[in-house]
């Protein structure tokens, strides 16, 4: 029976960039015993998304589609992606429209 190698050790890395470019130019099975592995188990893990129905018209999808289609992406992905810029994007509107400020108390009429 062959005698299993030793793996080095992994350095130490002071930033994530710098542990990129190492494992960029060095090889896992150098550092890790891939035999040891296991497959992990999550039983109980859910989905973190959620499914939705939402009607677009017809050509609208198909501009998506289209989109997606020149970028190398399912439109679906491409969807979550702009909704998400999207939301940044309003929720930044929002905190330049209204600094941290309180809003003005709105008074209501008497039903006198």
């Amino acid at each position: 029976m062959p005698k299993r190698k030793v793996p080095k050790r992994i350095p130490k890395f002071s930033s994530e960039r710098e542990e990129l470019e190492f494992w960029q130019t060095h090889d896992t099975a150098d550092y890790v015993d891939w035999s040891l592995a296991r497959v992990a188990v999550f039983p109980d893990l859910k989905a973190s998304t959620e499914a939705i129905s939402l009607r677009l018209p017809a050509s609208l999808l198909a501009e998506i589609k289209a989109l997606a289609n020149k970028r190398d992406v399912p439109y679906q992905s491409l969807l979550k992606v702009f909704l998400a810029e999207r939301v940044v994007s309003e929720r930044a509107r929002e905190t330049k429209a209204m600094p941290n400020t309180t809003l003005p108390r709105t008074v209501r009429p008497s039903r006198r």
